[in-house]
């Protein structure tokens, strides 16, 4: 006791120095005493190690106590975050002497500071809304007094010629005056002459501005748990309309490759930009945390509040959940993932994602030091060239092993650990972390900036990772080099959670920590992210008959529907009324703000009953609207769509309330051939549910008070003199007669077929024969392909084929839908105009079936649309359908699609040799050949799991690489400029495989990659001395079926492609063994699974 009272004294003289105290990692304060000693010790440290440091006038931080003049907004989020915290843990005690109040305007200040510099830039958000690209991206480094811009958008500097960058170089000036250490440990040059305005040298070298999605969407998060907690930051409307165009900035971080948390891009370091999962993941965690906050608190005004596109929302979470656990196309890990599914972000509550991401940064990135970055990360190593400006190709791959260690995760690991309710895993991290704090001058613990290998060390490391001591950098270790801030700022926060002085629930007051459902239940009039993916969510469903004659035909096959007269007052709108409505959220005159960019408003948008202006309204889907693009004449394709759309929104609805979907039906509806199958759908889900969905059909009336309601109160303050007229509701159609009793009094809308008939020889004949041929011609397939002639002979000469397209086109990045139409319409309509417009559906069909079907996708890299079309052509070949797939409707085309995406569904295979007559039979009874197998998931290149790594391990067995067709990947520089889980790598063994233009041909050499690496995997002593030849090994594997079989060897191969599974990975493996062993032993192979879409299909005895 003595002891503990003398150590009480001591901290007590010291007045607030936490040095005595030496953190105690375990200690929980019991008493109140006690409390306010501990709370008075951190207020001591945060006025010493970052309010000491923040600008007096902008209010923002530097990344490093000793830079006076750039300041970074994502470091400055962070301080204030631990100040915040800090003021949150005072307002426990009564009589704080003003310090709460003290740090919780400290919060305020950098906050504001922080909007005042972004405000300066609204016309670039205007910019942004219309175009994501790096030239219109906001700034995020801004100078710590003046806060004015710092480098202009082409003198923006690249990777960390900058001081407040996190990872790159620093660039040598012919004239330097000093070489300050700042933000992150990154060096700026300062030149002694030609300095500009501020002190900052005009930059050596340029790189365009850079995009961090990221570190807005932080802003955003930071800014909704402080106001929630009380604090007031924002004070006017004309901020109140430039937070909801932030908003906007961030709504298609799914679409926008950034430069990420580390602010350098690709892994390789050479400027590119990529989609980033911790970026659109932040994203997504803002998106849910904004919604229908009040940015003035309990007191604001109903314009106060802040709207987000639930649908954008949805974007963001697919795209983020299907990149997990990986962060990019380069890196496969990444640290900055950890505070994306954990504290401040918790971007997911998929259990088994956040689990299986977690795990994999730990398994890959963990040191005794901190965490690496990302693997081959050479920022700060002692291998890096620092004159340079981008890196070498290939250079990554010196820094393997030798990346530097960041101890700034292992707090986040502490506070995840304490969120997570994981005590051994806060004990682990505070063990590693106290081992590696430092002390400044005033006794106060310090963490460097990271811990690299020595000089002298760096051979000794490559050869055995882990066996050589780092050395803790200058930067944060309380020296000459300054404090690292944002470290310090992680510390001060996790130690008052350990030390019990911070609740979880003050440092997250919007429980963000927990999944939607499980969160306090938000009052008011706006909707909420609180809804689960519950298994008794219903649907709502209201059917609006066009007419009173469609409503009484539909009342005698029992089906109930309302006319638009009859929800009165209710009204309904199509969704474009509600874009309209939607352009005046967020316009600002003096800020030159336009509002919402007119986005179309999704699935689940449509799916909420709004008010505005006095009206109650609700929305009919996209998929209703009047359209004249064919796809909207096609009747079965609309019945299709209804049930992907009640799928989706029961799948995907995450608000409270119950979603209401309106279900439009019209009278041209009513005259289509198949309206019966229409009937058919509304009896089904009269009976409450569809294709797994819960639904409710009832009297809109009936259905509002369990609906969700979005209270658009933004328009009560637009002057609508002008508007009233401009919304038009849905007009309900009037006739003297009700007429029509049943389906066999409706006239009947003809049902079109046309014989198929190539023009394509009309191509190079004089331009009369191609009139003369159109006014002959009465049919929509010849008359497309004439007018496709005539396009082309207007315009350059391109020589008119039947093939789907002369050139290949990759969609490896977000493009805009003009973007996309211009590539189909300039690749492939000069060759084929039909095939134009095929392409074009396949593209919006996949995009559907990958919302609601993902499962299918599975073991595809590319959808490569032209082989999709392939595989859908050859199923109606398989199934003797007459028809071309152009004389198809829309509808048929989608179920091909579907049939042939999901094949290893329903496909089987028998085990021995089918004769053709047995051909025949299979397919009758619903299976296909192996051959008709391997064709099939040929085209589409789908390929087992972990087939990528599979093939990088035969890749460090082949000095020589690999070939086949004439293609060759070789082992270097592939295995130093990649990694083996890196997306990249596989996409270039995709493209690879991609040569091969047989699909059956492809299907077999994936086969055969899966044996090659299960015989080294066996016998890792084993290696090719020559280049592995695949095509080698396919054909000796069938001259040793020939001779089992005594067959004459021939170069059709169709036979031994229609061998069952098992049979070929025998023969396979046969010529592997051979080629490495040149006639070595052979190996028996079991029959007991064939199937080619297990983990491991070819198996080996």
């Amino acid at each position: 006791m003595s002891d503990q009272a003398d150590k009480h004294a001591r901290t007590h003289v010291r007045q607030g120095s936490i040095g005595d105290v030496e953190i105690d990692m375990s200690l929980k304060i019991s008493n109140y005493e006690d409390t306010v000693r501990q709370l008075d010790i951190y207020y001591g440290l945060v006025k010493r190690q970052l309010l000491r440091y923040q600008s007096s006038i902008t209010g923002l931080f530097p990344v490093l106590s000793t830079d006076e003049k750039l300041a970074s907004v994502r470091d400055s989020l962070y301080c204030a975050a631990a100040v915040w915290s800090l003021y949150q843990a005072y307002r426990r005690i009564d009589d704080d002497r003003g310090k709460s109040y003290e740090l919780g305007q400290s919060a305020v200040k950098c906050m504001r500071g922080v909007l005042e510099c972004w405000i300066k830039q609204a016309p670039r958000i205007e910019l942004f809304k219309i175009n994501q690209c790096n030239k219109h991206a906001l700034h995020c480094k801004f100078h710590l007094v003046t806060g004015d811009v710092v480098y202009g958008d082409e003198d923006y500097p690249h990777l960390q010629m900058a001081s407040t960058f996190f990872g790159g170089r620093m660039v040598q000036s012919a004239t330097p005056a000093t070489d300050k250490t700042a933000n992150n440990g990154e060096r700026v040059v300062h030149i002694s002459k030609g300095c500009t305005e501020g002190g900052f040298s005009k930059m050596v070298l340029h790189a365009p501005l850079q995009v961090w999605i990221d570190v807005v969407s932080l802003y955003l998060l930071f800014l909704v748990q402080m106001i929630t907690s009380g604090l007031q930051i924002i004070y006017t409307q004309d901020e109140v309309a430039f937070v909801q165009n932030l908003v906007y900035y961030v709504e298609r971080a799914y679409r926008t490759p950034d430069y990420g948390m580390w602010e350098r891009g690709s892994k390789y370091n050479d400027g590119t930009p990529e989609i980033h999962a911790s970026s659109i993941g932040m994203a997504k965690s803002a998106l849910e945390a904004i919604n229908g906050c009040n940015l003035f608190g309990e007191k604001g005004a109903s314009w106060s509040v802040i709207f987000v596109d639930i649908d954008a929302h949805n974007r963001n979470r697919s795209i983020f959940e299907t990149l997990l656990p990986r962060e990019s196309s380069s890196k496969g890990v990444d640290a900055a993932l950890i505070p994306t599914i954990s504290f401040p972000a918790f971007a997911t509550h998929e259990e088994v994602l956040a689990v299986e991401t977690k795990a994999n940064v730990i398994r890959r990135l963990k040191g005794l030091y901190g965490f690496k970055r990302f693997n081959r990360d050479g920022y700060k190593s002692k291998l890096e060239d620092t004159s340079s400006k981008y890196y070498r190709n290939g250079e990554t791959k010196e820094f393997e092993n030798i990346e530097c260690e960041w101890p700034l995760f292992y707090m986040f690991m502490i506070i995840d650990g304490v969120f997570k309710s994981i005590p051994e895993q806060v004990d682990e991290y505070q063990n590693l972390l106290k081992a590696r704090i430092k002390r400044d001058i005033n006794g106060d613990p310090v963490i460097p900036m990271y811990f690299s290998v020595g000089e002298d060390s760096v051979e000794f490391e490559k050869q055995e990772p882990g066996s050589q001591l780092r050395q803790a950098s200058e930067e944060g270790s309380g020296g000459k080099g300054g404090t690292f801030l944002w470290n310090q700022a992680m510390l001060v926060i996790a130690q008052l959670l350990t030390g019990g002085l911070l609740h979880i629930n003050e440092l997250d007051p919007i429980r963000r920590y927990l999944p939607s459902y499980n969160r306090p239940r938000k009052g008011g009039r706006y909707s909420a992210f609180q809804q689960g993916t519950a298994t008794d969510l219903v649907v709502q469903i209201v059917l609006i008959a066009e007419s009173m004659r469609l409503q009484a035909m539909m009342a005698t096959y029992g089906i109930q529907t309302q006319t638009p007269h009859e929800v009165e007052p209710v009204q309904i709108w199509s969704s474009n009324e509600l874009v309209k409505v939607y352009k005046y959220l967020g316009v600002n005159a003096k800020l030159n703000l336009r509002g919402r960019p007119l986005r179309p408003v999704g699935a689940l948008g449509t799916s909420k009953v709004y008010r505005v202006c006095g009206m109650t309204v609700l929305c009919y889907p996209l998929i209703f609207e009047v359209s004249e693009f064919y796809l909207y004449r096609d009747m079965a394709l609309l019945i299709d769509d209804i049930k992907t759309e009640l799928q989706f929104v029961g799948k995907y609805w995450r608000l409270s309330g119950r979603p209401t979907v309106c279900l439009l039906i019209r009278e041209e509806h009513m005259r289509d051939p198949q309206f019966k199958e229409m009937l058919d759908l509304l009896a089904m889900l009269k009976k409450g549910h569809c294709d797994g969905t819960k639904v409710r059909i009832g009297r809109l009336q009936n259905l509002i008070a369990s609906s969700c309601i979005e209270h658009l109160d933004f328009m009560n303050i637009v002057d609508t003199s002008e508007l009233e007229m401009t919304f038009q509701q849905f007009n309900q159609l009037k006739h003297e007669y009700i007429g029509y009793q049943s389906l066999t009094d409706v006239p009947r809308a003809l049902v079109y077929s046309e014989d198929s008939k190539d023009y394509s020889h009309l191509a190079m004949k004089p331009i009369w024969e191609i009139l003369d041929a159109l006014k002959s011609t009465e049919g929509l397939y010849a008359r497309a392909q004439l007018f496709g002639i005539l396009l082309k002979r207007e315009g350059p000469k391109y020589e008119f084929g039947d093939q789907t397209g002369r050139e290949e086109t990759v969609f490896d990045k977000p493009m805009t839908p003009a973007e996309i139409q211009s590539v189909m319409y300039s690749t492939i309509q000069p060759y084929d105009v039909i095939q134009a417009v095929l392409q074009q559906e396949v593209v919006l069909y996949c995009g559907r079936l990958i919302a609601t079907n993902p499962e299918m996708f599975k073991g595809i890299l590319k959808i490569r649309v032209g082989w999709v079309l392939e595989a859908m052509k050859l199923y109606l070949k398989i199934t003797s359908d007459s028809h071309s797939l152009e004389n198809h409707s829309p509808y048929e085309v989608r179920q091909l699609l579907h049939k042939v995406m999901s094949v290893r569904e329903w496909a089987i295979q028998e085990k021995y040799l089918f004769s053709d007559l047995y051909q025949q039979a299979c397919w009758q009874q619903g299976r296909l050949t192996p051959l008709q197998r391997r064709q099939l998931e040929g085209c589409l290149c789908r390929v087992p799991t972990r087939f990528y790594n599979q093939v990088w391990d035969i890749l460090t067995h082949t000095p020589l690489g690999i070939k086949v067709q004439g293609f060759h990947l070789p082992q270097q520089p592939t295995l130093s400029n990649m990694m083996r889980s890196e997306l990249n790598f596989a996409l270039e063994v995709e493209q690879m495989l991609n040569h091969i233009n047989c699909s059956e041909y492809r299907q077999v050499v994936v086969e055969l990659l899966c044996i090659v690496s299960t015989i080294l995997h066996r016998n890792p002593e084993l290696s090719f001395q020559h280049q592995l030849d695949l095509d080698y090994l396919v054909q000796d594997a069938f001259k040793i079926y020939c001779k089992d079989n005594k067959l004459e060897k021939s170069e059709n191969l169709s036979s031994f492609f229609n061998t069952y599974y098992s049979l070929t990975t025998s023969y396979l493996a046969r010529a592997v063994v051979n080629n490495v062993l040149q006639g070595g032993q052979l190996l028996t192979v079991s029959e007991n699974d064939d199937e080619i879409g297990q983990e491991e299909p070819c198996r080996i005895s």
